[in-house]
């Protein structure tokens, strides 16, 4: 790991501490600075991982920077002044547009380092948009979570190759290690979802806010299209919570009842061991509508070894190989997806397990949270030495 600076104290800036890749990356580094002897601070609206953060040796600071409001985005840049100021802060690091702006002008107001880490594909419709995203791109360097997300950034921006390094968002191996899942956690999982321990089904699990860009709905149709010929051999789960989006949920609902899969499609909800509820399943799916700019439900499973369907465009082109570790198939297709499952199935308990074990060894090896954590902490050392 490298070694900060003496005195060393991080501020980290993100809307939410609720779920997310972004909030466990910043989680992860805000913990890996506090083992490097460095003091890290998060500012954020809070959530449910306030207390991992906490657990972690890191403190937060409730800050209402989720606002998209001018007026409170004005007065987050005052509180952010303060903060720097009263904690001594060495370097921002901020994680979403809306913050950004007050986060960049606070930093700038206090000659504090200011960098950020684009983590997702923002759309741009128009020229405000555009501009309104390349907040991310205004500090001295800027982190891309993936090398797809490096090269829209190069594209869409026109920043210099050299200020955008990728570093692959990383994903908790200790955690994600299927050798440390006792079997009654994988037991209980099951029983929760009325899984019998006698169900023989291929069981595919798609983890996931429910969101319609992370394709549920797609998943449901492939499922009906699979039903004529593997209606008896298919348990799909969708695990994750709506956050609100009652409407999409109810959607859900609906499309299950018309096709008639209700004993085929099971909405689980927040499940809170994942490692446990990919143990429990054969497959997981990633099916994403739009491209993912890394995506760690494709890889969080082959840690656990699962091999992964995922859809062919983003970041999991890099995170998946085709044949190898899983299967990639047109997006936005449900007979595509249904036939790639139906090859899952028909490859057999030896087969997925031989590939889950090649996913394992791979995600262990290129996106471990570790190796996540250590080539962010070399950013952070080259910016204050001015190397970057």
């Amino acid at each position: 790991m490298p070694v900060l600076p003496a005195n060393f104290t991080l501020l980290q800036v993100i809307p939410d501490l609720d779920t997310g890749g972004a909030e466990q990356t910043t989680l992860d580094v805000a913990g890996a600075v506090v083992q490097a002897g460095g003091r890290a601070i998060v500012a954020s609206n809070g959530g449910r991982m306030v207390t991992d953060l906490q657990s972690r040796g890191a403190t937060w600071a409730p800050m209402p920077v989720n606002s998209k409001n001018p007026l409170v985005m004005a007065a987050n840049r005052g509180r952010l002044i303060e903060l720097i100021r009263r904690e001594r802060v060495r370097l921002v690091h901020v994680r979403s547009r809306a913050p950004a702006f007050a986060a960049f002008s606070a930093a700038r107001a206090t000659g504090t380092p200011c960098l950020a880490t684009y983590h997702g594909l923002y759309s741009s419709g128009n020229p405000l948009k555009r501009w309104y995203n390349s907040v991310m791109t205004r500090g001295p360097v800027t982190i891309a979570n993936s090398d797809f997300t490096r090269d829209h950034i190069i594209a869409e921006h026109g920043t210099e190759s050299s200020k955008v390094v990728a570093i692959a968002r990383g994903v908790d191996i200790d955690r994600f290690d299927p050798a440390k899942v006792a079997p009654e956690r994988v037991a209980a999982l099951k029983a929760r979802w009325g899984i019998a321990e006698d169900d023989a089904r291929v069981r595919f699990i798609l983890a996931g806010r429910l969101s319609r860009w992370k394709g549920q709905r797609l998943l449901i149709d492939a499922a009906q299209h699979l039903k004529a010929t593997h209606g008896d051999d298919v348990l799909v789960i969708l695990a994750g919570d709506d956050q609100g989006r009652s409407g999409y949920r109810r959607e859900l609902e609906a499309a299950i009842a018309a096709a008639g899969l209700g004993q085929t499609v099971r909405l689980v909800g927040h499940c809170d061991d994942m490692p446990a509820a990919y143990l429990a399943a054969d497959v997981a799916c990633a099916p994403s509508l739009d491209p993912e700019p890394f995506g760690r439900t494709a890889v969080e499973p082959q840690a656990m070894g699962r091999p992964i369907i995922a859809a062919d465009h983003g970041a999991p082109r890099e995170t998946v190989v085709a044949g190898e570790t899983g299967w990639l198939f047109k997006p936005g297709d449900p007979e595509a997806l249904a036939a790639v499952m139906a090859e899952a199935i028909a490859a057999g308990p030896e087969r997925r397990a031989a590939m889950g074990a090649v996913g394992q060894t791979r995600a262990r090896r290129l996106y471990s949270a570790a190796a996540m954590c250590e080539a962010t902490l070399e950013v952070y050392v080259g910016l204050l030495g001015g190397r970057l």
